[in-house]
């Protein structure tokens, strides 16, 4: 459930970021990349894990 609405967030996001970059906000839309897909990321690590 976890990994799906991660997934879904990071969609979510990636529609944001391509809003600011029309609006040239390059610096704010690449970190917010980052930092959204991140979780994704996180989460299936802590899963391998267990």
């Amino acid at each position: 459930m976890i990994e799906e609405r991660s997934f879904q967030f990071s969609l979510k996001i990636s529609e944001v970021v391509r809003i600011l970059r029309k609006n040239n906000e390059y610096v704010f839309a690449d970190q917010l990349l980052k930092c959204s897909t991140s979780i994704g990321a996180n989460v299936s690590e802590a899963g391998a894990g267990q």
